[in-house]
């Protein structure tokens, strides 16, 4: 085994829109275990939206990145030494680790995953994170209902596509939004939404989602913000709710953006609003796991990636897919 473990660090904060430049790829030595730690050979690497905010010197519910440290990720990866009781060589894991070849961990907040019954790299998709965040946003926040009707913005993304297809096997009416005319096609002909919409081409949104939802929304799962938010906002049901996953239309502003106008209908209408993190709910999490794995297995519950190859790849993957490039889950694979 090399001694060489590559490793991706930030170089700098962006400006508004992530460059190349903000990071850099250096070579460190593979750590050293001691006594109840254990070694892994990074697999897959997630990256996610929730990324830009921690590239930024400021509080929120995660520490931000510091300049000139490893990056940090949900990460898939094989034990390959361990002075670990409850973590054997040959273990498949998944944790927050390093954008690098190798980490090393004491176990915590780590699990260990079956291997083969799906594919490694779901455990950062469909099984990992955004499907969780997507069953807690319909499930805990939303008190998703069946009858109801639901918007969804990136709905060809990691979550949403997650978030439409947990409301249809819920009994909903299902409406989402993407940035393609190819994504609008596999939202409604392979992951069963009854409508969608290309955001970037329909010309008035608020109208369009008021076609397309003539009943008005019951539940709005909101991943993007801006102008799509605001034309949600104004095609609310009485008492509907709007489950706050992301803002990635406003992450790379250089300046705070001012808040969708209309604020006053949620007034109007009673309307309830939530932020919320996937880890507010452990329990609900584990909930979804069980569930989604044989939905999977039933066919139930479709799911697609983007995979990218290569650790010094995954500035470009992490750049395309704020920038909407990717379909589906953006994975970095770092080795077989």
């Amino acid at each position: 085994m090399t001694h060489i473990n590559q490793q991706i660090v930030l170089k700098s904060r962006p400006e508004g829109w992530v460059t190349p430049d903000n990071f850099e790829l250096v070579e460190g030595r593979i750590p050293e275990i001691g006594a109840g730690e254990f070694l892994v050979r990074n697999l897959y690497l997630s990256v996610d939206p929730y990324m830009r905010s921690r590239m930024n010197d400021a509080k929120s519910y995660v520490p931000p990145f510091q300049i000139g440290e490893v990056l940090e990720a949900g990460v898939v990866g094989e034990v390959v030494a361990s002075q670990n009781d409850k973590f054997k060589e040959g273990d498949v894991v998944v944790g927050m680790f390093g954008w690098e070849n190798y980490s090393k961990s004491t176990g915590q907040d780590v699990m260990v995953v079956e291997r083969g019954a799906v594919p490694l790299s779901y455990y950062l998709g469909v099984l990992g994170m955004p499907g969780m965040t997507a069953y807690a946003g319909l499930v805990g926040v939303a008190n998703l209902q069946p009858g109801e009707t639901v918007f969804v913005s990136a709905a060809s993304g990691a979550v949403g596509s997650v978030v439409g297809q947990l409301a249809k096997i819920m009994g909903c009416t299902v409406v989402g939004c993407a940035g393609s005319d190819d994504k609008v096609t596999y939202l409604v002909n392979e992951l069963g939404f009854d409508r969608a919409f290309n955001y970037k081409t329909c010309g008035n949104i608020a109208k369009t989602i008021a076609e397309m939802c003539p009943k008005g929304i019951d539940v709005n799962f909101e991943n993007v913000g801006g102008e799509i938010m605001e034309a949600a906002l104004w095609n609310m049901r009485n008492y509907g709710r709007i489950a706050l996953c992301g803002m990635i239309a406003n992450y790379n502003d250089k300046e705070m953006s001012p808040g969708p106008r209309g604020l006053g209908i949620m007034i109007q209408r009673r309307l309830k609003m939530q932020g919320f993190i996937v880890f507010d709910n452990p329990a609900l999490n584990m909930e979804f796991v069980g569930k989604a794995a044989q939905w999977l297995k039933e066919g139930k519950l479709k799911y697609r990636e983007t995979v990218t190859e290569g650790l010094e790849n995954a500035p470009a993957a992490f750049i395309g897919l704020l920038k909407g490039e990717n379909f589906g889950k953006q994975i970095v694979k770092i080795v077989d």
